[in-house]
């Protein structure tokens, strides 16, 4: 995140992209593990299933018999991908993540792995369509992923959908996102590693909301930024469960 002003976007080049794959193994593109143990060092997860298997469409066979080191929570623990996001789909927040991506910043996949942890709505790529998924450790595929190729489509999808933009950046004339109500509904937008929102980007948010620091750095990673306004809404909106009793 990055107080200083940022040049403008540079044209953003029409890039291929992968089409829908099904199941445990087909779901990894090409340098992407399947699983997320694939390439990443310790073994997590699960073993294969002991005792007789579970009944349901909900179950993959595959990670059954192989076991289940996908990185997710218990709860999901030898689902198909597809149940795994419908049931996501019945409890997912109101509010959108944005990510400008004119230059291919790798903490694009950070922002998106906070933004399934927060389960946010879903998560919009603008600019270029790819992006570095190492970061996200593989969580994107429990998410809704649109791409918008500049900011203009990004702001006509958010009015269509009576979404404000809620900009993240430490500029001039931003509010303290400490003492903002953040609307339930909204888009929070969030400029790359560097040179932060873009001009265009700013002239299109509704509001821009500033996170207050204290020490010499001039600026705090996107990454970090991204997951401090998200927890902000999360503090303001979400269920939060009460502790179990003692």
């Amino acid at each position: 995140m990055n107080s200083e002003a940022s040049a403008g976007p540079a044209e953003p080049q029409a890039e291929p992209q992968a089409g829908p794959q099904a199941g445990p193994q087909a779901e990894a593109t090409a340098g992407e593990p399947a699983q997320y143990d694939d390439g990443f060092g310790a073994e997590i997860g699960v073993g294969p299933y002991p005792g007789p298997w579970p009944s349901g469409e909900r179950y993959d066979r595959e990670l059954l018999a192989a076991g289940d080191r996908r990185n997710v929570v218990d709860r999901y623990r030898y689902w198909t991908r597809e149940a795994i996001v419908a049931d996501l789909d019945t409890r997912r927040h109101d509010f959108h993540v944005a990510v400008e991506n004119w230059g291919h910043d790798f903490n694009i996949g950070s922002v998106v792995r906070t933004a399934n942890a927060f389960l946010a709505r879903e998560i919009h790529i603008v600019g270029r369509r790819r992006w570095n998924r190492r970061g996200a450790m593989v969580t994107d595929r429990y998410q809704h992923v649109r791409h918008h190729p500049g900011t203009r489509e990004l702001t006509d999808w958010a009015a269509s959908e009576g979404l404000p933009i809620i900009g993240i950046d430490n500029l001039p004339g931003a509010v303290p996102l400490e003492r903002t109500e953040l609307p339930r509904r909204c888009v929070l937008l969030f400029g790359q590693e560097g040179p932060g929102l873009t001009e265009e980007a700013r002239a299109h948010a509704s509001m821009v909301c500033s996170i207050a620091q204290f020490g010499s750095t001039r600026s705090i990673n996107a990454g970090a930024a991204a997951a401090i306004a998200m927890h902000a809404w999360v503090q303001r909106h979400a269920d939060i469960p009460a502790p179990p009793a003692p």
